[in-house]
């Protein structure tokens, strides 16, 4: 594991402690997910660094319009820490925090080209029927796949495209 994802794991944690008390857990995803972009722009990332910005600089600038109160102390907690660097992370962390709470499975889907709706409904039902929870789909294409689709569901990658077919073909003929 690596040290960031170490140092943002009591952070991430503690986002989605606050977040479920105050039943709020879609809207801090936004306002992490939002602030995790912010931050890792290179340009920002240089002024996070400077020593002249203030807290409350850094909780307009990484803050979307209207968050609340309590993530704008939060990121407060991250400026004081020096753990700014670190909202990419902890979004993701707490993302997983929130999906296994809310028993929900993300999967992404490439295809090498755009999939129906019908198609996506099916896998989405599939996907459903193997974890046991509800699945959130999130898709995009690749061409270079050739045809067929990848999903990625966490610890669960199903290759189905043709260039991993090709792929591990030439696996077997090599060995």
């Amino acid at each position: 594991m690596s040290q960031a994802l170490t140092l943002a794991r009591p952070y991430a944690r503690a986002a989605f402690s606050l977040a479920r008390d105050a039943g709020a857990l879609p809207a801090w995803s936004d306002a992490l997910a939002f602030a995790a972009r912010v931050a890792a722009d290179p340009q920002v990332a240089d002024l996070l660094g400077n020593p002249k910005l203030t807290q409350a600089d850094a909780a307009t600038l990484l803050a979307p319009e209207g968050a609340n109160e309590l993530f704008g102390n939060f990121l407060g907690l991250l400026f004081e820490n020096r753990r700014l660097s670190l909202l990419p992370e902890i979004a993701g962390l707490y993302d997983e925090l929130r999906f296994e709470a809310e028993r929900v499975v993300k999967a992404k889907i490439t295809s090498a080209v755009a999939l129906p709706a019908s198609e996506l409904e099916t896998i989405k039902a599939a996907l459903k029927k193997r974890f046991g929870r509800e699945v959130e789909i999130e898709t995009s294409v690749d061409a270079g796949l050739i045809g067929g689709a990848v999903i990625d569901a966490g610890d669960v990658v199903i290759d189905g495209s043709v260039k991993g077919k090709l792929g591990r073909l030439e696996t077997a003929l090599s060995h």
